[in-house]
């Protein structure tokens, strides 16, 4: 579980866990350096921090060894500005531009989303959706 928390109407920070699953014919070397990739890109917004999630403890309600994976990072960001829908546009963005068949699950409070190549459409109802259930409070 990723936590938000909002209290009389102040803003508190959001901590998200985003993992990539790399297409699976894609080497352990390469899907190292496509998540060094992203991880980079999503440093350069404007986000509180960008940490692999084995670089501290577990996100609550994580199990095992699946937060502890060469593609699960933690990004923290503030709750107001905009900047959740920014990252997951860039999430979205990234996933475009790739030649392969990667995914991408963001976990906010318990609530995974699976982001993946669909079209346009398809893709933005699905983020419209998740956006106002995590940007509303």
């Amino acid at each position: 579980m990723i936590s938000s928390a909002r209290s009389a109407g102040v803003d508190h920070a959001i901590s998200l866990l985003v993992v990539v699953e790399p297409d699976a014919e894609l080497g352990p070397e390469a899907a190292e350096r496509l998540v060094r990739g992203l991880r980079r890109e999503l440093s350069e917004l404007e986000v509180g921090s960008v940490v692999p999630a084995s670089g501290g403890p577990a996100p609550d309600g994580a199990k095992g060894s699946d937060a502890v994976t060469l593609g699960a990072m933690v990004v923290a960001l503030s709750a107001s500005g905009g900047v959740f829908t920014v990252l997951i546009n860039t999430l979205s963005d990234w996933l475009e531009r790739q030649s392969r068949r990667h995914r991408i699950l963001v976990t906010i409070d318990g609530d995974t989303i699976e982001l993946e190549r669909a079209s346009a459409s398809e893709r933005q109802a699905l983020l419209d959706a998740y956006q106002r259930r995590h940007s509303a409070g």
